[in-house]
């Protein structure tokens, strides 16, 4: 089977793997815009409110055509969608209780219908149950091809409102200001959400629905913050869970592709969650702990200058040091071998002594730190003894522009210090008590 599915030699696989695809982009594109205008939730009762549409769809035609029962589920799911936004709007009700009514309300209706429809003595209902939990392995040629225009119309409505949609999914406010039709703008995305959460149902059901239509979206803001190139992940993304999901599932015919394909998606966010380079959890570890490190180490540069400053010294005594900042002996060891091991401190017993690029680094460190304390003081009006603490919750972050813009903002105002290394507005001592800032 493995091999008939690589070289794509199996009609019926294909079939569905296409569809699959299909499907995946067209939901990963209209996901992005679902996701980034919070109706996600939106998505869930309309899948839901679709499985009425779908029972009496087949009790008024008899027939399990894909696209009488398709046209049923759309109609119900604009009537949820519809319900929702009338409640929401026209009472208290929340919009989220709003959807849970709608989504509970319907699907209990569909069900009761469902069970009226398997007691039918047509025996053309059967199946008709997999509309819950999908199944995509019923999909045939016209079933595709549905897909393949729906998916189509679908790419390109939002590409034609791409610019509209982008305004109305960040400021509502300002699309509204900018004299765009606001409400209309949110039918059309809700109506695209509709689309897609119908063609849905033969692959996924009405249960996972949603899950194409979030997941692949979510996924997507894990690797960009631009909008373009975040709809374009979101569809591949969901084009890879549709073709893996489908795949797996034509290996193993006893498992389901819907919950297949949403397993897929869901390792894939997993993955994207934790590797993204940007926005990814591993990443994000990397560059706090790269920032702490960064911050240890200028604030033990800073302290070592400060008391050979005081004690006019070259070697200064490490407890002097110690004293200077809350450390444990063990924090501040470790962090003197690691300045050590980084060539900017030579210890010796127990003292300690800058070597010349450590003084260079400690020199722009204590530089930063004390323009800070003079534009604080002169600026923001904060007293000389509270500055020190402000200073140093800033200086670690700021990169070289806003330092030039800060040297220029005091030599405009003529306070900025002809030496090098400025005096401190409040007093220096050699050392201080354990864990106070002077």
């Amino acid at each position: 089977m493995l091999q008939r599915l690589l070289t794509f030699s199996d009609f019926n696989t294909n079939i569905v793997l296409l569809g699959s695809v299909l499907l995946g982009c067209a939901c990963g594109v209209v996901g992005t815009f679902t996701v980034l205008r919070g109706r996600s939730l939106m998505a869930d009762a309309l899948a839901h409110a679709a499985l009425p549409g779908v029972c009496i769809a087949f009790l008024i035609t008899g027939s399990r055509e894909l696209g009488p029962l398709l046209a049923g589920a759309l109609a119900f799911g604009v009537l949820g969608v519809l319900a929702v936004m009338g409640i929401s709007r026209s009472s208290r009700v929340k919009e989220d209780a709003a959807i849970a009514l709608v989504l509970s309300t319907t699907f209990g209706l569909g069900v009761a219908l469902l069970s009226i429809v398997q007691r039918s003595p047509d025996a053309a209902h059967a199946g008709l149950e997999g509309f819950i939990f999908g199944k995509a392995a019923s999909m045939v040629v016209r079933d595709v091809q549905l897909i393949a225009v729906v998916a189509g119309l679908v790419v390109i409505t939002c590409g034609i409102f791409y610019r509209q949609f982008k305004v109305l999914c960040f400021d509502r406010e300002f699309a509204h200001s900018a004299g765009l039709r606001v409400q209309l703008l949110d039918l059309l995305l809700m109506g695209l959400v509709c689309v897609c959460t119908v063609v849905a149902l033969p692959a996924v059901g009405l249960v996972l629905a949603v899950a194409m239509l979030t997941i692949p979206a979510v996924a997507a803001r894990c690797w960009s913050d631009r909008l373009g190139i975040m709809a374009i992940i979101a569809a591949v993304v969901g084009a890879m869970s549709g073709a893996i999901g489908s795949g797996i599932s034509a290996m193993k015919p006893k498992l389901s592709a819907g919950p297949v394909i949403t397993l897929v998606a869901a390792l894939i966010f997993i993955a994207s969650l934790l590797c993204a380079p940007r926005r990814g959890l591993i990443a994000g570890w990397w560059r706090k702990r790269a920032l702490r490190n960064k911050i240890s180490l200028q604030n033990i540069l800073r302290a070592i200058f400060e008391v050979q400053e005081a004690q006019q010294a070259a070697l200064v005594p490490v407890c002097d040091v110690a004293l200077k900042r809350a450390w444990t002996p063990a924090e501040l060891d470790s962090l003197l071998r690691h300045a050590v091991r980084r060539g900017l401190v030579s210890r010796e017993a127990d003292r300690v002594a800058l070597s010349p690029e450590g003084r260079k680094q400690a020199q722009a460190i204590v530089r930063t730190h004390r323009l800070w304390e003079v534009y604080l003081v002169t600026h923001a009006a904060i007293a000389t003894d509270h500055v020190d603490r402000d200073a140093d919750t800033i200086e670690h972050v700021l990169p070289a522009e806003i330092i030039a813009e800060l040297e220029a903002r005091l030599r405009e105002d003529g306070r900025l210090p002809a030496v090098v290394i400025p005096d401190s507005p409040h007093a220096v001592a050699a050392h201080s008590r354990a864990g106070v800032h002077e």
